[in-house]
């Protein structure tokens, strides 16, 4: 009898009435424990509700699911918006689209003429968001992007002018025209989101985005991306020519405006477009999509034909660009589509050849189409 209580009797331990009278509650025959209580999740014999793939026990809440659908709802319109101009693309909106919402910049090498420009304006005038262009040149100055101290006689000190840096939607035209000190420029704006001037470090406002263009067939005055920056680039992708349908549909369009320019409505503001993309913040990702996406960067390094694989940053690059497909078609999981639909653009320029395969015409989209094939998908 420790501590002055009594052990409790046998009959007691079995389930007796404890002391003082009262009774416990009635149980039906052949149930143990307390009666039991609603039944949860509906009905009896209702199916619980479907969750994302790969069996995730938390459930997504109707808030975030409506949220979703919202960013979904409002893609669909800027595409229609910027489907005005661009006549016959909408994968390369969606894609675009899909580096907006993923928070990474872009890079579109193409052939002159191929809407490259015009596509990227007008993405901005409907996304209601601050927009400078910048021309590159070989006698462009980092201060030239960036802004400088200029001295001001009035106030008898040195006021900062901020560059077209400072802007939400950056069009960097023919970006491998600049020199490389001007290119570092724009290296530590892309990946910091700030530039340092003078010692003095300024934030770039937000969303901020590049939307960089480069011309592939002219050499003369060029200077090639180092590694370093292209690595920055979310996806890297080309417009291509309309087909000849789309052409006469681009050519009936200008007819009928009476003029270039095109007019879009604005769908967003840079606050609307902060929140998208927080949005996507929210979508379900299953451990075996990230083993998947893992392996896919892995083997990249390992193929015998590659000098230089994908760096983290490209796992980085399919896990963002693949929550931001499945928001824009009304999602909040990822399956391995996604991960296959954004695979190319992601990884392709990132991975450097040794010389011999580029010789014999090897591509990395050859290197990734036999590493797709190969990569089991998971059962999710």
């Amino acid at each position: 009898m420790p501590n002055g209580k009594p052990n409790p009797g046998p009959a007691q331990q079995a389930g007796a009435p404890p002391p003082g009278g009262q009774q416990p509650p009635s149980l039906p025959p052949g149930q143990r424990g307390p009666p039991p209580g609603p039944p949860v999740g509906g009905p009896p014999g209702a199916r619980p509700p479907a969750g994302p793939p790969g069996g995730r026990a938390t459930t997504t809440s109707t808030a975030t699911l409506a949220a979703i659908r919202g960013v979904a709802a409002t893609a669909n319109a800027l595409m229609e918006e910027v489907g005005k101009a661009i006549i016959g693309k909408r994968n390369v909106l969606e894609d675009v689209l899909i580096s907006i919402l993923a928070d990474g910049h872009t890079l579109l090498e193409d052939f002159p003429g191929t809407a490259k420009s015009l596509m990227v304006m007008t993405f901005a005038d409907s996304l209601g968001c601050k927009y400078r262009r910048i021309q590159f040149t070989p006698d462009l100055l980092p201060t030239d992007i960036t802004g400088t101290y200029i001295y001001d006689e009035k106030d008898n000190e040195f006021k900062f002018r901020p560059g077209p840096i400072f802007a939400n939607i950056i069009l960097a035209d023919e970006i491998n025209r600049a020199p490389p000190k001007t290119q570092a420029a724009m290296l530590e704006a892309m990946q910091e989101r700030q530039v340092s001037i003078e010692g003095v470090t300024h934030r770039l406002p937000k969303p901020f985005l590049v939307m960089a263009t480069q011309n592939p067939i002219e050499q003369e005055g060029t200077y090639p991306l180092p590694e370093a920056q292209v690595d920055r680039f979310m996806q890297k992708f080309s417009m291509g020519y309309p087909s000849r349908a789309d052409e006469k549909e681009i050519l009936m369009r200008r007819m009928g405006r009476g003029k270039d320019q095109v007019d879009v409505n604005v769908v967003t503001n840079p606050e609307k477009v902060i929140a998208m993309q927080q949005t996507v913040e929210k979508v379900h990702l299953n451990p075996a999509l990230l083993t998947y996406i893992v392996e896919i960067v892995t083997r990249t390094r390992e193929d015998p034909r590659v000098m230089v694989g994908s760096s983290p940053r490209g796992s980085l690059a399919l896990f963002k660009l693949s929550r931001a497909r499945a928001v824009m078609q009304g999602r909040d999981y990822i399956t391995p589509d996604d991960v296959k639909a954004i695979c190319r653009n992601a990884l392709a320029h990132r991975i450097i050849l040794k010389p011999e395969p580029r010789i014999r015409g090897v591509l990395a989209e050859d290197i990734l189409n036999k590493i797709l094939a190969e990569v089991p998908v998971p059962a999710v």
